[in-house]
């Protein structure tokens, strides 16, 4: 008489197979919320020199306005690079202070006085903090518009 225990495991293994495979099989799973880990709009320099990650428009609840980004130089060439200013539409946006040189792998992260607040800051000099603001010219929550860096190597426009 033959075994069936081979016949048996067989069995198992398709079953497990078949049940595994229909775990994900319907259109709700643990990953269909996640969402990109930066949410604004990034880009680089033509030259890829400088680059801007996450900028976005935050409108706060009382209708101030800033200016949200991380300023990256990259440049291959180890040069310091600076950020001279930044226009949301036509508007010019304010930096409190006004950004320094950015060294080689180094960043200016912008944002409102409360977004700065709420950070965790690094505590080195490679890292500058500047606050950024500029009128509320009907902004609108969900809205989008044009946002131009100014560096010494050129414009980047987001």
């Amino acid at each position: 008489m033959k075994s069936l225990k081979p016949a048996a495991a067989a069995s198992a293994v398709a079953a497990s197979a078949l049940l595994l495979a229909s775990c994900s099989a319907g259109q709700i799973t643990q990953t269909s919320s996640q969402v990109a880990a930066v949410d604004g709009a990034s880009v680089s320099s033509e030259n890829g020199a400088v680059a801007v990650q996450d900028v976005t428009v935050v409108l706060n609840e009382d209708g101030r306005v800033a200016l949200k980004f991380t300023a990256i130089n990259q440049d291959p060439s180890m040069n310091a690079h600076r950020l001279v200013s930044a226009q949301v539409g036509d508007q010019e946006v304010d930096f409190n202070p006004a950004p320094r040189e950015i060294p080689t792998r180094c960043s200016v992260v912008g944002d409102s006085a409360e977004g700065l607040d709420a950070l965790p800051q690094a505590d080195t000099d490679c890292i500058q903090y500047v606050e950024t603001s500029l009128d509320n010219d009907a902004f609108a929550y969900g809205g989008t518009v044009g946002v131009t860096f100014t560096f010494d190597v050129g414009t980047v426009a987001v």
